[in-house]
């Protein structure tokens, strides 16, 4: 029996690394249902993040990695146009899955609920992943090849 029937996190996904499916694996594991925010390109743009790939392709590679890592497993992808997407606006939304990076948008999220009249949700923080230097994985250590997605260094 998992602990809650539907949590919601979000991402941009862009080079899928050890630290999303640390997020995936807590999400799926904690919820017979997710719904997992995709950044759209608009939304990366407005970050000002230079996604690799765009969201379609992001779609695409995150789906095929949630068919095989959670077979069977309840899952929407939605585009995200702003910081909260479907998590302020589903009243079923009973936590919300975030890094210790963006802990804090929990507290904006219930925020933006209560003025909803809707239910807080819980904030169930996963614990960022280290790459093997102890620093943290990110796409944007990848993208610049000082890491492999698993956080091993890369030799220069």
């Amino acid at each position: 029996m998992t602990q809650f029937k539907l949590v919601a996190m979000g991402g941009t996904f862009d080079l899928i690394h050890a630290g999303h499916t640390a997020l995936l694996d807590r999400a799926f594991s904690i919820s017979s249902g997710v719904i997992i925010g995709l950044t759209s390109d608009s939304l990366a743009a407005r970050k000002g993040k230079k996604p690799r790939h765009t969201y379609q392709q992001r779609f695409d590679i995150l789906e095929s990695l949630l068919k095989k890592r959670f077979a069977g497993k309840s899952y929407t992808i939605s585009p995200l146009d702003d910081d909260f997407g479907p998590a302020v606006l589903e009243k079923e939304v009973e936590a919300l899955i975030v890094s210790d990076e963006t802990a804090h948008q929990g507290d904006v999220l219930n925020l933006k609920r209560s003025q909803k009249g809707l239910d807080p949700v819980q904030v169930i923080t996963v614990p960022m992943v280290l790459a093997s230097d102890g620093n943290r994985i990110s796409s944007t250590r990848i993208r610049n090849s000082e890491i492999d997605p698993q956080g091993n260094l890369l030799k220069s």
